[in-house]
């Protein structure tokens, strides 16, 4: 049935309209045509070979706890404060003695080559260029050497403890020897699993990958000698993950190394005071970017009771959902004293290289300042949980 002439004006306005235009991806041709770090994602998934897009967009199970990261933002309101002089704003912060420009750090994030042929060494330039921390992964395709010198100063090192306790140790070594001087155990993914995003699309893609993501013995023999930070190391038998890590494991660690020790992935109070109990110099809250457990629980949710079981001193951080810099001035207002972006710059990665990292860095560093100014915060340290608060929908 043809339109009346009502509904058809209707109807053309609505396709001219700015919402029409924010449904329409969009796919930038070069890095300062991105938006937010959303049309890097779209530039990425155009780029990048579908089983590489698949491991880096996918969740486990159901995709339920990756989902739940997002959504946990959107159920924090700002609580802006109006006739405060925010013509000057830091968002500077110092972390361990090191001060960074933003309390926007970059993740550790594997096999960083699969996104560019650069891999980790355009992601060490792009940090170094914006004066942001790095976290550098065991699973990198560029060794810890060449990517401290790529930064000009000793990234943070984080430590799969892999089955062998003799390979933690040399891990650790070799971290020690490199410079490093926080060694970041991640404690969230203790016996594999179950990634069906990233199955699903490696069913679209027409190439052979079991050496790139570990299939089977022969495929994880293969990732091994992918992985610079094994080099020399006998893996015959060895898996990436440490079922048997517990918290002795813990304490072994911080008398082996003089490394401030920090753990990725505690997300409950009493992790956390156990954490504290074993001296652990901070913690970061993560369920791995929704790459863990399918529990449903966003990090965001999880951040006030690991503040509270932490206590007064240790250090926290968040990962898990950043996209915009009002995300990270939520987390900051509930207790983290700074975030840690994965995706958003494996997608500039991804898409246009070391300009695509420092595009997603500026982006969400631009608009952090901009909602600091919006709620009248001058500096990290004046954004309080009264900024936000939870909806009640």
């Amino acid at each position: 049935m043809p339109l009346n002439p009502a509904r058809r004006k209707f109807f053309s306005y609505l396709a001219a309209s700015p919402f029409a235009l924010h449904a329409q991806e969009f796919f930038p041709q070069k890095p300062q045509e991105a938006v937010n770090v959303f049309d890097l994602e779209s530039a990425a998934r155009k780029k990048l070979p579908p089983a590489h897009f698949g491991y880096l967009t996918t969740g486990v199970e159901d995709d339920a706890t990756l989902r739940a990261n997002r959504d946990a933002f959107s159920r924090y309101q700002l609580r802006p404060r109006r006739l405060i002089d925010v013509s000057k704003v830091s968002t500077e912060v110092e972390l361990f003695g090191t001060r960074f420009t933003s309390p926007v750090l970059l993740s550790p994030t594997g096999s960083n080559k699969a996104f560019h042929e650069d891999g980790e060494l355009a992601v060490a330039r792009a940090a170094a260029s914006r004066n942001t921390g790095q976290i550098l992964s065991t699973s990198t395709t560029v060794s810890l050497e060449q990517v401290n010198e790529a930064y000009g100063a000793p990234v943070w090192y984080q430590l799969y403890a892999t089955s062998s306790w003799a390979i933690t140790e040399k891990l650790v070594k070799r971290a020690e020897a490199a410079g490093c001087k926080i060694l970041v155990l991640t404690v969230d993914v203790p016996a594999g699993r179950k990634t069906e995003t990233e199955v699903r699309f490696k069913r679209l893609d027409t190439r052979t990958c079991g050496a790139c993501h570990g299939e089977g013995p022969i495929g994880m023999a293969a990732y091994f000698r992918r992985k610079p930070m094994f080099d020399g190391i006998d893996t015959a038998g060895i898996s990436l993950f440490a079922p048997a890590l517990t918290w002795e494991s813990v304490r072994r660690l911080k008398q082996f190394t003089s490394m401030k020790l920090v753990l990725k992935g505690i997300v409950t109070r009493e992790d956390a005071q156990l954490a504290r109990e074993h001296g652990v110099d901070g913690i970061i809250v993560s369920n791995h970017g929704g790459r863990a457990e399918e529990s449903g629980r966003a990090s965001l949710e999880c951040l006030p009771e690991v503040v509270a079981g932490a206590g007064l001193g240790m250090t926290i951080l968040m990962d898990g959902g950043i996209r915009r810099g009002g995300d990270a001035f939520k987390a900051i207002a509930l207790g983290a004293r700074a975030v840690c972006i994965g995706r958003p710059y494996l997608w500039g990665l991804g898409a246009f290289g070391q300009p695509g990292v420092e595009t997603a860095i500026d982006l969400i560093r631009t608009e952090l300042d901009l909602v600091m100014k919006q709620c009248g915060t001058r500096t990290l340290g004046e954004i309080k949980p009264s900024h936000v608060q939870r909806s009640i929908l």
